[in-house]
């Protein structure tokens, strides 16, 4: 396909969902009755401003889940601290109770527009974007493409593109060019990324690493851990943390397997969707074990196989009750989930071995003996014991953990230097405008 070909095909894609905003209404009427969208805030996600813009500079960033959200705080702070109004988009109720939590009104919080022209284009006029920053996995054509119509800069950071989305771009070069080269700057995660970004079109590109080492520890309530930690007593604890379908079950099967071997094993579950956790516990129930609940407030007393994390926002209060994490959509589902923050909160981790998402944050672990890969439930099982009862190599890989860690960090630091371009000149016209809305 010619780069002229690919323009037009574009162009009826922007104009295409012109065509589709009739359904959009009864879509997002089911994204509100099952719990997934903000009735009272739905105009936002067809670009409408639900607060006043203020004047001076404005930097939009954008960050659809929780886990890009927590990476690019430090970034969005310092952005701030430079006195630049910051807009943060989210495309979830998690992530943005995380904006609540982490930035509070430091930011103007919106939920992000629907990527179609009309929504896209009430968006743009109305907050009148100085620079676009977009810490996102998925590529949203309609917004690339209309904030390079109206000039705007926009810089992609913490960049990634998986194994599976890669070939499929590649499949589509004369569209993939036409796209990729709407950005001022690609800021990757990894050399890996960053050739594929290349290939893609691309330009100018550069490597920071991952933004979510330079994160804080997630925190948590030192009055609720203390009380676990009281309850707990000194049992054996492990924990399956971002767990997906089948890892639940799988984590239940650990636990029988272990408990003889080590009795009184408190086995904590922590799902990545934890709208699943009745049928989870329905489940684990079913196969004989006792289950709490973090929402019920039940006590993880002496006879409680299994602790079911079912709450949103707490995995550090979760981490911080065990030193064995196995970090989940790695067995049963593929991609797998961050491993860094159980290294961070002192936690030997154990993994599936579909974990391509995360795949150089897992070989610098695994290389410095911070963690191990699994094949299938029975090694699982085995690593879980192994770990429980060699307290040596327990330690040994938590100290490794953290001191990967120390060693990873600097993507912040990279990433502010690539913007510098691009924010200095704000900050001089920041200066000139007192932050005021209008």
């Amino acid at each position: 396909m010619s780069r002229r070909l690919a323009r037009a095909a574009l162009s009826l894609y922007r104009w295409g969902g012109v065509a589709l905003y009739p359904i959009v209404g009864p879509y997002l009427a089911y994204r509100i009755a099952k719990g997934k969208e903000e009735r009272s805030r739905r105009r936002e996600r067809y670009g409408f401003g639900s607060v006043p813009r203020p004047s001076g500079p404005l930097v939009w960033f954008h960050a659809a889940s929780v886990g890009e959200t927590l990476a690019i705080v430090p970034l969005v702070k310092e952005v701030r601290r430079r006195g630049i109004a910051v807009l943060l988009t989210t495309g979830t109720i998690t992530s943005a109770k995380v904006v609540k939590e982490r930035l509070g009104a430091d930011v103007i919080h919106q939920y992000v527009p629907l990527d179609m022209k009309p929504a896209i284009s009430r968006f743009l006029e109305y907050w009148h974007p100085d620079l676009a920053i977009m810490a996102e996995s998925e590529i949203w054509p309609t917004t690339i493409l209309e904030l390079g119509t109206r000039h705007i800069p926009q810089v992609l950071v913490n960049g990634r593109i998986s194994d599976r989305s890669f070939p499929r771009w590649k499949r589509r070069m004369s569209i993939a060019d036409a796209i990729f080269e709407n950005f001022a700057l690609v800021i990757a995660q990894s050399e890996t990324d960053a050739e594929r970004f290349r290939t893609l079109g691309a330009l100018p590109v550069m490597v920071s690493g991952n933004l979510k080492v330079d994160t804080d520890a997630p925190p948590a309530d030192a009055a609720v851990l203390k009380s676990y930690r009281d309850q707990i007593k000194g049992r054996p604890t492990w924990a399956a943390i971002s767990t997906f379908e089948g890892e639940e079950a799988a984590a239940g099967n650990v636990h029988r397997v272990l408990k003889e071997r080590s009795p009184g094993l408190l086995t904590i579950i922590v799902p990545r969707h934890p709208e699943r956790c009745d049928a989870i516990a329905d489940m684990l129930t079913a196969r004989g074990l006792k289950v709490a609940r973090r929402t019920r407030g039940d006590a993880l007393t002496p006879e409680t196989d299994v602790f079911l994390g079912d709450t949103i926002g707490e995995m550090g209060l979760y981490l911080r009750m065990t030193e064995i994490a196995f970090v989940g959509r790695s067995l049963t589902a593929e991609g797998g989930q961050n491993p860094l923050e159980p290294a961070m909160l002192g936690c030997a981790v154990l993994s599936g071995g579909n974990v391509q998402n995360f795949r150089e944050a897992y070989q610098q672990l695994a290389r410095n003996g911070s963690a191990k890969m699994v094949r299938d439930v029975e090694m699982l099982a085995k690593g879980v014991h192994y770990l429980l009862t060699n307290e040596a190599m327990r330690k040994q890989m938590i100290d490794a953990g953290q001191e990967t860690v120390q060693e990873m960090r600097g993507a912040l630091k990279a990433t502010i230097k690539g913007l510098e371009p691009y924010i200095n000149p704000l900050t001089v016209k920041a200066r000139l405008h007192p932050r005021q809305t209008s």
